[in-house]
């Protein structure tokens, strides 16, 4: 979980790719809105990296074992890195499309999820029980928000520039976001550190 969260915390500096297109949040000393970076966002990119690795060991209880060494020579091991470097691959280039950051960001997510699984087909099952369990965390998380602070998502969100579609307040972005992020780095640990 660790490992995880120290490694999606740099990800909190991609703010500025999203202030004020997707959102614009309140930020403490208000550097999000003068600078387009905030402390907020490094600390939510370090807890919800370490919660989507580890969501699906919690709830099935298992424990990541080694890849055997006679499973590491398969032809689909030699393609570890390129299915971890998928998103961040795919990310510039569906960037450059004239629609909102969200959406490149998600389509990533998606790439690389369906990039994990290519590689290690036994991350199937985990990749989608990730995705679905962190769907629902996150969904959690945004109810709590909502109901402590009403109004909040529409005040904060740039839901004009969105699709317009919600399941209740929480735009269908924030939900794909979730179950891209669930589905990517549920796995991303096992390829790493050859574990199954």
């Amino acid at each position: 979980m660790l490992w995880a969260s120290l490694f999606t915390t740099p990800f909190g500096l991609t703010e500025p790719l999203f202030v004020p297109e997707y959102w614009m949040p309140p930020s403490l000393l208000d550097l999000a809105e003068t600078t387009g970076f905030d402390i907020e966002s490094l600390i939510f990119c370090f807890g919800i990296g370490g919660i989507a690795s580890v969501a699906y060991n919690l709830i099935t209880r298992q424990v990541p074992q080694e890849v055997p060494h006679a499973e590491k020579s398969s032809p689909l091991h030699k393609h570890h890195y390129k299915a971890i470097a998928a998103p961040f691959v795919a990310f510039p280039f569906l960037y450059l499309l004239p629609w909102n950051p969200i959406y490149p960001s998600i389509a990533s997510l998606f790439i690389g999820a369906v990039a994990n699984v290519l590689c290690r087909p036994d991350l199937k099952r985990k990749s989608w029980i990730g995705g679905l369990l962190f769907l629902i965390y996150y969904a959690v998380f945004l109810a709590g928000l909502e109901w402590s602070a009403p109004g909040y998502i529409d005040r904060v969100w740039n839901l004009a520039a969105l699709s317009g579609w919600s399941l209740g307040f929480m735009p269908v972005e924030e939900l794909l976001f979730a179950i891209g992020f669930g589905m990517y780095w549920s796995g991303v640990y096992e390829h790493f550190t050859w574990r199954k």
